[in-house]
């Protein structure tokens, strides 16, 4: 009987029909070469095979299969097909993302194709031979070698003592991994006393027994309440714990429990510059069960990473950015979430525009695992969860050891530049506590949540300022390499010597970045060292590490930096933070602002002070009486969280209700008008018909019109919560609007409406 195969490409498209040739053996999840199209082949994976032939004439046939096993389980299929499902995107498009480029080759031709197949690296494994495996013989071989040739001795003594040491290890070691040199581990080789195999590498893995912290009776009473909620069915769990409190101890308990058992641990992280400093740390405790996986790792490397656990039995543990909810963990008893409100979990491009954090309480869900979320700040949905007992919780209320919470001290900016207390961009207060903090040894941070020297420059006799010729938006100036650059599709110029409009006087920079904060601080402290961290002085996880190196060395007296100062740092000699801008953020057209800003205000704040030395927080802020830094200074939690859930009930915003963007991106503007007003006519039908379910209907022009040379239309709309055959039905009258030159995306509840 004739099989074929529903297959996945990885591209916008729905699924395919292929036939299985004959004797070939295909399962759902497995990786095979297909031809698509007149000439090109593509990887894909098999989703479903069955007796059913399609309808079409000719039926292509499957090429060959790819890999020794499936890629896929059934529970990582079922994650792909609830993402795809969940964020309106085709299960391709999930693919894209989902597997390491160097998992998906294409090409024009099977031998193109050929050429672009992983391959393995490969290296030399070192085992005794079985004859010397019994101790006699082994002795017998040793005394025999031992003073004709001294190094194939020490050789062997070093392969066999890589057991227990309590008998002769039977196991392999991989050659890099031995003192002995080639020639030595040759000769050995030819005398049959050793035997070598080449094989793909392996990592190496250690036993179960941990160097666990020591927990204060906070953090046990915390632990323990975890484990009783897990354990009565509970599969999702907060862990809200003020900055410093320690909530990465317990983590790392629970993290051995699984270890211990043989199950598999993800640990997520928001930001790729934080897997170092926690690797390191998780390394000392759980060796080489640890594996790193994000961006900055190679092609080779995260492909290697991926294949390796498709073929574990368990016990791993992995440290990874959102990208690692993907990874085949088969034996999957925990996810851990941490600083699970950070916005860098929800990815923005391309689709699908997932969220990690409710991607792995699914993941763990369909595991029947668990997932711990952990956060001082949790966003506004986890909050509700864990208050409505829908989720776990425990709490942690006091910092780790001595340290307590820093004092926060609010400096009014207006009234600071009225009395004449305002040197550049620092309030009096702010430079009086900088000074102070100096002359006792201490260190300070500085944050501005806006790199560059300038937003923007302009001309002060016509007003002329410098545009992306791409995006509709100001160039950043950057005073190092006098340059302007867009920060949303990499155009950069030079600094005009002249206004390029009246030709008369030079542009001037305006507003201020952390590059000119760094230039402003310098002139002010002479004396001090320091250093900046942003996205433009860290330009790889190397120069990001050296920077922390010096700054946890105290060779760095001030730190000036964006939000990655805000996130997993733990500095016990600052003493002081400034946050010179603190309701910057205040101001974003997103109902979400007020949120955010509480976290960012209170993560900021909680790098002073982890010491026993009590530390201070200056927020220089022009509204000081808005109720965000009211709770924010007051450390008042349960306070926000009240009155925003209050707010947003009454303003009818997310979660009462759920926002749906469908926006049009068009390279002609003509063009995207067009495809608006039809896309429009269409969902407007729908409107009239579901009017009982919509709080706003309405289309505009994107708020950055033009981004990366397309411009942007957009249709807002408000439904009450929990509407999603509504939303899947939005999804479905705007899919055929998107082609080849045509964007049409539709999110749920954006990150930002930009």
């Amino acid at each position: 009987m004739q099989r074929y195969a529903d297959i996945v490409l990885p591209l916008a498209q729905p699924a395919y029909t292929f036939a299985v040739p004959e004797g070939m053996e295909v399962v759902a999840g497995q990786a095979v070469a297909v031809q698509f199209g007149a000439r090109k082949f593509y990887t894909a994976i098999v989703w479903r095979v069955h007796d059913r032939r399609p309808d079409f004439k000719t039926v292509k046939p499957i090429q060959r299969v790819l890999y020794d096993a499936p890629l896929l389980s059934s529970q990582q299929m079922s994650l792909w097909e609830w993402i795809a499902s969940y964020y309106m995107c085709s299960v391709g498009e999930v693919m894209r993302v989902a597997l390491p480029a160097l998992m998906k080759p294409s090409g024009d031709t099977e031998e193109e194709f050929s050429e672009e197949e992983f391959r393995p690296r490969t290296e030399c494994y070192v085992a005794l031979a079985p004859e010397l495996h019994d101790e006699a013989h082994f002795n017998e071989i040793c005394e025999k070698i031992e003073r004709r040739a001294p190094k194939q001795y020490e050789a062997l003594l070093e392969l066999a003592s890589a057991g227990d040491e309590t008998r002769i290890s039977t196991g392999e070691i991989a050659r890099r991994l031995l003192r002995a040199d080639y020639a030595v581990l040759h000769a050995l080789e030819r005398k049959k006393y050793i035997v070598c195999t080449e094989r793909e590498r392996t990592v190496e893995r250690g036993g179960s027994a941990f160097r666990l912290p020591e927990l204060t009776p906070q953090q046990q009473t915390a632990l323990k309440a975890l484990r009783e909620q897990f354990e009565a069915g509970k599969t999702t769990a907060l862990l809200q714990g003020i900055t410093g409190s320690g909530k990465t101890e317990i983590y790392i308990h629970l993290i051995a429990e699984v270890l211990a058992r043989g199950g598999d641990v993800l640990l997520l992280v928001p930001e790729i510059a934080l897997t170092a400093q926690l690797i390191e740390r998780m390394e000392r405790i759980f060796g080489s069960r640890v594996t790193p996986y994000h961006s900055k790792l190679t092609n080779h490397r995260r492909t290697e990473t991926y294949l390796r656990l498709n073929r574990s039995d368990g016990g791993e543990f992995v440290v990874g950015v959102r990208s690692s909810i993907f990874l085949p963990l088969k034996r999957l008893q925990l996810v851990i979430v941490d600083e699970e409100h950070d916005a860098s979990y929800k990815q923005a491009e391309p689709a699908p525009r997932y969220n990690a954090r409710d991607c792995a309480v699914v993941m763990a869900r369909l595991n029947e695992g668990r997932t711990l979320l952990g956060s001082a700040t949790p966003s506004l949905e986890t909050w509700l969860n864990a208050a409505s007992g829908k989720y776990g919780r425990a709490e942690l209320t006091e910092r780790y050891g001595d340290a307590r919470p820093p004092e926060i001290l609010v400096s009014d900016t207006l009234r600071a530049a009225k009395r004449g207390e305002r040197k550049a961009h620092f309030n009096k207060l702010l430079l009086d506590k900088i000074g102070e903090a100096l002359d006792r040894g201490e260190q300070v941070m500085l944050f501005q949540n806006r790199r560059g020297f300038s937003p923007y420059v302009e001309c002060s006799e016509c007003g002329w300022t410098a545009r992306c010729p791409h995006c509709n938006v100001t160039l950043t100036y950057h005073k190092s390499g006098r340059k302007l650059v867009c920060h949303y599709c990499g155009y950069t110029e030079s600094v005009p010597a002249k206004c390029p409009s009246c030709k008369v006087t030079d542009v001037i920079p305006m507003g201020f970045g952390t590059e000119k904060v760094e230039e402003e601080i310098a002139k002010i402290f002479p004396e001090a060292r320091i250093a900046r961290l942003d996205r433009d002085s860290v330009t790889s996880e190397r120069a990001f590490n050296a920077i922390i190196a010096d700054f946890e060395a105290r060779k760095t007296d001030i730190l000036v930096g964006t939000q990655m100062i805000a996130k997993g740092h733990d500095f016990p000699s600052v003493t002081l933070v400034g946050i010179l801008d603190a309701d910057m953020s205040l101001h974003f057209s997103d109902y979400r602002s007020g949120e955010r800003t509480f976290q960012l205000l209170t993560q900021v704040a909680g790098r002073s002070g982890r010491a026993e030395e009590k530390g201070k927080v200056v927020l220089q802020t022009y509204s000081p009486d808005n109720y965000v830094l009211g709770f924010a200074t007051d450390y008042d939690y349960k306070g926000f969280y009240t009155h925003e859930i209050a707010l947003r009930k009454a303003t009818a915003f997310p979660p009462y209700t759920d926002i749906v963007r469908v926006l049009i991106q068009i390279e002609k503007e003509e063009e995207a008008i067009d495809v608006l007003k039809r896309l429009h006519r269409e969902l407007n039908a729908f409107y009239l018909d579901n009017e009982r379910d919509f709080r706003f209907f309405g289309y505009m022009k994107a708020p950055i019109k033009r981004i990366q040379k397309k411009y942007r239309y957009q249709i807002l709309m408000r439904l009450n919560s929990g509407k999603r055959e509504q939303i899947e039905a939005i999804y479905k009258i705007s899919l055929p609007y998107k082609t080849k030159s045509v964007l049409v995306q539709v999110e749920e509840n954006p990150n930002n409406l930009t």
